[in-house]
């Protein structure tokens, strides 16, 4: 894929908030539905290591986004994803909850031994609340649509010094959790 920006107009920046990727991108490629401009990329995320990703996913800064299967295999050729605490709820302007947001690090090695490194990617997918509008429409000779088969995806590599603006507060919790894992405490 080279420069995944070529299409795009001049100026074109991608900074979408999490209830924009699941409203306007994944809820439409879950649909079937075009998404203009069509600038994120289909991608089996997980034979590949985060910082291959460039020249494979659309890049915006130190961002990467891509589009993928939602697979519990998130073992690459040197490492593998690990969730971090729960899921959270995507809510739209309404309050209404549109889909889950799944953080997970990667570590280089075998789990469980592995090696945290500074590679976070956030996880998408629709909620279950968004199949809701399928059932309906199979009542009426309709296909049911497969929501849970795809996620949106953006992973970036987190600076030692960043001063967690890319995580929410709840976030920065569940990674501190992990950290817990490393330090002995005085019987």
């Amino acid at each position: 894929m080279g420069d995944n920006n070529v299409n795009l107009p001049p100026g074109f920046r991608f900074c979408p908030t999490d209830e924009e990727l699941v409203v306007h991108f994944l809820h439409r490629k879950a649909s079937l539905l075009p998404c203009h401009p069509d600038v994120i990329p289909d991608l089996d995320l997980y034979p590949y290591d985060p910082w291959d990703l460039d020249g494979k996913a659309l890049a915006e800064g130190n961002k990467w986004y891509f589009y993928s299967r939602r697979t519990q295999n998130r073992v690459t050729c040197n490492g593998y994803w690990k969730a971090m605490g729960n899921e959270e709820t995507v809510m739209n302007s309404s309050s209404k909850s549109v889909g889950m947001k799944k953080i997970l690090v990667f570590y280089t090695g075998e789990a469980p031994s592995g090696i945290k490194t500074n590679w976070i990617m956030q996880e998408y997918r629709l909620s279950d609340s968004a199949g809701s509008t399928s059932r309906s429409s199979k009542r009426r000779g309709h296909p049911k649509i497969d929501y849970s088969t795809w996620v949106i995806c953006r992973v970036y590599e987190r600076d030692d010094d960043d001063d967690g603006t890319e995580l929410s507060c709840l976030d920065e919790v569940f990674l501190s959790l992990d950290d817990l894992d490393e330090i002995s405490l005085p019987i």
